[in-house]
């Protein structure tokens, strides 16, 4: 605890809040959607707020703690999105034994290691192209925002420039004030409609069924595998992090386990918002960025207890706000990721396939872009050492 105390700083504190803020913004409408999809009534959608933001704080908090790196989990995306498109009208109790088989298969994969040995397979450079892919619409938004908001968005691009040359700890910090301020004199923030109702968790006892494992259980895994656990650990070794993956991915198995009855339906290693507190806004240092996770976890533990009002609070922030906030904490990121990817001229090509077919937000089979980038660019590599 006393090295926690020394390592705080409030870049690292303020790059938690960004990566929760974008975790939530983006995403926290599809989990509803979600939840409403498969038949949830508003307690279980807020059980599953509840569950979702517990597990999350606590997969960041103690692997971050333990290992002193940046360790940043997230609820699957692209699995909430398959969730969304399940229209068997299973009952609540077969999905919630779904959830479960999942978080099992997560657990065992990740503790024998066999994931581990499929990403020990990995070359960094097609990693880092795929990393950079994902994250491209990020920095494309950040500018494409200033079609609506020219005012609030050129104003922090301007406030982060000049952070850079004066504040640099703090340049993303200010930035973020300067937007809140901009929007809070435009009259911009809507707080109107936010209430505080502390969260009661549902507990829904499991049932196992075929159906439920076919259509929900095994997508569910091979989604969150692939399209979220893959990118999590590329963007973890661009950052220069060598995390233990096997250790790390069972653990989030193991507590994904434990809250799935009360609704948390996947946890896996985060990307897009990992990258926002692996990177140099976090903290000079990159060996007191995990400060950033745990405060990430922190929040998503407030998130949790929350509920469904934080969803509204971070609601109230406009659009153009999240946008460019998030572009602008993954400057650095896109830019070391592209560096890594090109800088080897024997797998340049191979990197850049896998950076434009992540980039295309190709979807084949359920299975993200990310996915099929990486597939792209080893099939790439391997034809092309034929040729050298």
């Amino acid at each position: 605890m006393t090295r926690f105390l020394k390592d705080m700083s409030a870049s690292a504190i303020a790059a938690g809040f960004i990566t929760v803020l974008v975790g939530y913004t983006s995403s926290a409408a599809i989990v509803f959607q979600a939840a409403q999809a498969l038949g949830a009534s508003q307690a279980e959608i807020a059980s599953w707020m509840w569950a979702l933001g517990m597990a999350m704080g606590v997969t960041c908090i103690l692997p971050s703690l333990w290992l002193r790196m940046p360790v940043v989990t997230a609820w699957s995306t692209p699995g909430a999105a398959m969730l969304m498109g399940t229209t068997l009208g299973l009952p609540m109790a077969e999905l919630i034994g779904a959830f479960m088989v999942c978080a099992v298969l997560i657990v065992i994969s990740g503790f024998t290691g066999w994931f581990e040995k499929a990403m020990n397979r990995l070359p960094m450079a097609l990693a880092a192209g795929m990393l950079a892919g994902v994250l491209l619409r990020f920095g494309i938004d950040a500018f494409a925002a200033v079609q609506t908001q020219p005012l609030l968005v050129l104003a922090m691009l301007a406030v982060y420039l000049a952070g850079r040359v004066w504040f640099a700890r703090y340049a993303v910090i200010a930035t973020l004030a300067v937007g809140v301020a901009i929007a809070a004199t435009g009259g911009q923030l809507h707080f109107e409609q936010i209430g505080w109702q502390w969260p009661q968790p549902v507990l829904t006892w499991p049932q196992l069924s075929l159906p439920a494992l076919l259509s929900v259980a095994l997508p569910l895994f091979i989604v969150t595998m692939t399209s979220q656990n893959i990118p999590g650990v590329a963007v973890a070794r661009a950052s220069g992090y060598a995390l233990p993956v096997s250790p790390v991915i069972g653990f989030t198995g193991v507590v994904n386990l434990l809250l799935a009855p009360f609704g948390a339906y996947a946890i896996n290693l985060a990307a897009i918002t990992a990258a926002i507190s692996m990177g140099r806004e976090a903290h000079e240092d990159p060996q007191r960025r995990y400060v950033a996770a745990v405060a990430a976890g922190a929040f998503y533990l407030l998130a949790g207890l929350a509920g469904g009002m934080v969803v509204a609070l971070f609601a109230a922030f406009p659009r153009e706000l999240i946008m460019a906030i998030a572009g602008i904490a993954l400057l650095g990121t896109i830019a070391s990721s592209l560096h890594t990817a090109l800088r080897d001229t024997s797998s340049r090509e191979s990197a850049l396939i896998a950076f434009l077919v992540t980039a295309s937000g190709l979807t084949l089979g359920g299975i993200g872009a990310a996915f099929w980038g990486l597939v792209a660019g080893c099939i790439a590599l391997v034809v092309l050492r034929q040729r050298d």
